[in-house]
């Protein structure tokens, strides 16, 4: 059973955290909101713990050492983590969706980059479908066709996130845009990093991505009919809104660089109006043969997982991320002392 205390602190980490679900979380019944809310706080921080901090490493082996805590039924004394495990408990969360973002934070603090489209839609589903997937499990929906949507979604709003950050990226030193899109252009990444500029093949690119998303937003639809009607309106509202944001940077001719995309309060009060008026249509309108479209082959594993289909069995290739993490700790902080010791010998 949650803490109402806990809740509330989980509640206002969304209000300032993440303004999109905030938004979509309203039109959620309260039985999937609440366990939402402590979902996404949990992720925020995860998210968060990796992105703000200069110990990437570090930061990612904390928060394995905090999720085999939660999973132990013994959380650390942090709001998002009893309410969490409490998640976890209520609605028996399999440990591979948790353990997919954890994985995909271990890439981002190896600084992995991705050669194809395919691999950024590898990383796109551990950070942002499996969440969509954990979404399905507190919806209580565990059907194939409805969760390979979800997942189709998730994928749809990273790489809206990576479209609309390039800029921001670049600046960091962090590149999403697939590698071979980049030496197709003639693009050498040290230079990019140092001056990123809104030239016209990367604005190719940025739009080569939301035309992805559009494509994984459309399809994505047909599993929103296949939802529970009250949950319905608050999973229409989360593609509008990020859906919205590819139509700002279409807006703005792919020019992620120069500024960052937004949209305005009016402009997601209405999408949150049309996505109530589309839930109504949804309940009497056939539904699409897209729903039955086979999952992306990056998802797979996720709606296998949450489809509960055989054995649980954790992923090998999360153990590896972790290893060479370990390992890269371990380096670093041999090398931290042997400059010590060369400085004081």
């Amino acid at each position: 059973m949650m803490d109402p205390r806990d809740l509330d602190a989980c509640t206002e980490a969304i209000r300032h955290g993440s303004l999109s679900f905030h938004a979509a979380s309203k039109l959620l019944p309260k039985r999937v909101r609440d366990p939402a809310l402590a979902l996404y706080a949990f992720c925020r921080l995860a998210d968060d713990e990796v992105d703000l901090k200069d110990e990437k490493v570090d930061a990612v082996l904390r928060l394995r050492d905090r999720l085999d805590l939660v999973y132990a039924g013994t959380p650390q004394d942090a709001a998002p983590d009893r309410a969490f495990a409490a998640v976890v408990d209520q609605f028996e969360m399999p440990r591979a969706l948790p353990d997919a973002l954890l994985e995909g934070l271990a890439w981002d603090a190896e600084g992995r980059t991705y050669a194809t489209l395919s691999g950024v839609k590898d990383y796109s589903a551990r950070v942002a479908s499996a969440v969509g997937a954990m979404m399905c499990v507190l919806m209580g929906v565990r059907d194939r066709d409805a969760l390979a949507r979800a997942c189709d979604l998730g994928v749809a709003m990273q790489l809206t996130n990576i479209a609309r950050d390039v800029g921001e990226d670049a600046l960091e030193g962090r590149l999403y845009l697939p590698t071979d899109w980049m030496d197709e252009a003639g693009i050498d990444r040290a230079a990019f990093f140092a001056d990123p500029r809104p030239i016209k093949p990367v604005r190719n690119m940025v739009s080569r991505l939301v035309a992805e998303a559009n494509r994984l937003y459309y399809r994505s639809e047909a599993g929103l009919a296949a939802l529970p009607a009250s949950c319905r309106p608050g999973i229409y509202a989360a593609r509008y809104i990020y859906a919205g944001i590819a139509g700002q940077l279409r807006a703005m001719d792919y020019d992620s660089i120069s500024a960052r995309a937004r949209t305005s309060k009016a402009q997601k009060l209405g999408w949150l109006a049309q996505s109530v008026a589309h839930s109504g249509t949804s309940m009497v309108m056939p539904r699409s043969p897209v729903l039955f479209a086979k999952p992306l082959p990056e998802v797979q594993f996720l709606v296998d997982a949450a489809a509960k289909n055989g054995p649980e069995r954790r992923s090998d290739s999360l153990f590896e991320a972790l290893a060479a993490l370990e390992a890269k700790r371990k380096s670093d902080r041999a090398a931290m002392i042997g400059a010590r010791v060369g400085t004081t010998g």
